[in-house]
């Protein structure tokens, strides 16, 4: 069970809302049930409408905008946030023909404030057959764990479940035993970035269905069953922050956010090169890399400067030192992540890296030679429909929240928890 934590621990289920869906253009003779992903980043938002169908889901609208008002994927000015998510939505539904305002949709959460870790759950069934209730009350005791007064369970993710000596279960529902017990992985945001978070979405129209770790919906757009079984690691990294996600023999084993991202690189430009940021977002895009030392060292880059000063003349390599030591950084950050939470071994599928920052040149030889695994680039797969602009890596989170979306709508047959009911009341309570 995925759900938002309040101040009492709660486990039943509810079915979401019933909510009257938008008019989709009456052109189209096929009409499936809208979802939304909302990836509100450090540097852009996106929205991504899909109409889902039984055997696919297909994008009928995408709308990105530069973001404004979040820092390291914290809301630090509402006002500013809100008007670019809008400016986001109305791209989408001008896509989509429809109107998003009475549609609930999946939003993205990052941050160095988000923490994640392993929990274990015991109950005693006494040789009987084992129901829904028991997974449900086993869970339930999973999380119940001391956590900070400040943060609010996100997500909790069973791993795997053990009957008696029987490891490895994924549904133990029917079985026999004498004791049930689950491994489970809990995330939890802090409660004050998440108020904002949702207040922002609100204050622009929007119903949120469900608050996703950002990793976990970009693994559904770029991981495969195959990869997620063997071992893979995840790395996103996005304007302001890098997230990680192990997955092991099928689910989530690990996950870590860091407070670095591409935005870092691109000011580190701006400073060694003394350019304004929007040049140095330019000249890292057009010729940047993560290998100066293939760098030849005869290539001349024009570097705009402030005022009316003439650009200066420095050479690309310069340009790619900067580049090289925050991406090693960042890397080397990630590397011992994994070595100190144990999941580097079982990593057998090797490392898939997405975000806007996976495109600079070279990043993959890099990230080979610092993790000593095979590395890919992440791109979205799994949506048909128009999905041209979601052919970047840019766009993985918005499209993984809208597999994500589809995902938790059809799983077991029945809907999962509205988790927006116990979001409002909360933050009721907090007010």
């Amino acid at each position: 069970m995925i759900g938002m934590d309040d101040k009492i621990i709660k486990t039943e289920t509810h079915e979401l809302d019933i909510v009257d869906r938008p008019k989709i253009d009456p052109e189209r003779q096929e009409q499936g049930e809208l979802i939304v992903g909302l990836d509100i980043g450090t540097t852009k938002i996106c929205c991504v409408v899909g109409e889902m169908f039984d055997d696919r889901v297909e994008v009928i609208g995408v709308g990105t905008v530069p973001s404004k008002g979040l820092k390291k994927g914290v809301v630090v000015n509402i006002e500013s946030t809100v008007n670019s998510i809008r400016q986001a939505v109305t791209l989408a539904e001008e896509a989509a023909g429809c109107d998003l305002r009475s549609v609930y949709v999946y939003v993205g959460i990052a941050g160095n404030h988000i923490k994640g870790f392993n929990s274990p759950g015991i109950l005693a069934i006494n040789n009987r057959e084992i129901k829904q209730a028991d997974i449900d009350e086993v869970i339930a005791a999973a999380r119940t764990v001391k956590i900070s007064e400040n943060q609010r369970i996100i997500h909790v993710m069973p791993q795997e479940y053990m009957v008696d000596d029987h490891t490895g279960i994924q549904n133990p529902i029917g079985m026999t035993g004498v004791r049930l017990v689950t491994n489970v992985h809990i995330v939890t945001a802090d409660i004050g970035a998440v108020h904002n978070l949702v207040t922002c979405c609100n204050k622009a129209g929007l119903e949120v269905a469900e608050l996703v770790l950002e990793s976990i919906a970009s693994a559904h757009a770029v991981l495969s069953k195959d990869e997620m079984e063997l071992g893979v690691a995840l790395i996103d990294i996005g304007g302001g922050t890098t997230d990680l996600a192990v997955f092991c023999d099928g689910t989530i084993r690990h996950t870590c956010e860091i407070g670095l991202g591409g935005h870092n690189l691109t000011n580190d430009l701006s400073v060694g090169l003394r350019t304004p940021l929007q040049e140095a977002e330019r000249l890292k895009e057009d010729f940047g890399g993560a290998i100066s030392s293939i760098i030849k060292p005869n290539l001349v880059v024009d570097v705009p400067t402030v005022g009316d000063r003439e650009p200066r003349k420095v050479t690309q390599k310069v340009l790619v030192d900067i580049l090289e030591a925050r991406v090693i950084e960042i890397l080397e950050i990630l590397d011992r992540e994994l070595i100190a939470s144990g999941q580097k071994t079982k990593i057998n599928g090797g490392i898939v890296l997405t975000g806007g920052t996976a495109l600079l040149t070279n990043l993959t030889e890099l990230a080979e030679q610092i993790f000593d695994l095979p590395v890919r680039i992440g791109y979205p797969v799994g949506l048909s429909g128009k999905v041209e602009e979601l052919n970047n890596p840019r766009c993985t989170t918005a499209a993984g929240l809208v597999l994500f979306g589809r995902k938790k709508q059809t799983s077991t047959g029945r809907q999962e928890v509205n988790v927006m009911s116990r979001v409002r009341d909360w933050l009721k309570k907090m007010m």
